[in-house]
């Protein structure tokens, strides 16, 4: 398998999740709806809050990735949902189904053989795609990991969970 290939093939995967960590879905199965906007346990923000956050982030590195008008967000409050924001079931499905879509184009471009990974990006200042990709992945998985924790804290993962 030719090296190009190869690394794809590794940076599918590890966007994907997995095997080292569970998948986004997998941490986010079953949360009860009716606590998606209680705060763990001497935190400050909710399952909800995280997720959002999760899916700006990874919707931002997208879009720098595949606009060249691309404008940067202020940090931290463009990455952030507001602070006394107060998700309806709706809004945690559409956060998760815009993660999952915006984590599909990044695949999609992953695994196009016509993309560049390892050139800077035009309107960058020497970031590449293969760069925003680990990015991404090393962002999602670190969060994933924090929800898993939220959920065991908390006590919302189902009671046949293994952990």
């Amino acid at each position: 398998m030719p090296s190009d290939e190869l690394i794809r093939n590794h940076l599918t995967w590890l966007l994907q999740g997995g095997e080292a960590h569970m998948t986004s879905k997998e941490a986010i199965s079953g949360f009860p709806l009716d606590r998606i906007n209680e705060p763990f346990p001497n935190g400050t923000y909710s399952a909800w809050a995280l997720l959002e956050h999760m899916r700006i982030t990874q919707w931002d590195i997208l879009d720098f990735i595949t606009n060249s008008d691309y404008q940067y967000l202020q940090w931290p409050k463009e990455y952030w949902p507001a602070q006394d924001k107060q998700a309806t079931p709706e809004d945690w499905h559409r956060t998760i189904a815009e993660f999952e879509k915006d984590q599909k184009e990044l695949v999609r471009i992953v695994e196009d053989p016509k993309t560049d990974l390892y050139s800077p990006i035009a309107h960058g200042t020497g970031q590449t795609i293969l760069r925003e990709v680990l990015l991404v992945a090393d962002h999602n998985a670190y969060h994933i990991g924090e929800l898993a924790i939220m959920r065991q804290v908390m006590g919302t993962w189902p009671k046949d969970h293994q952990l």
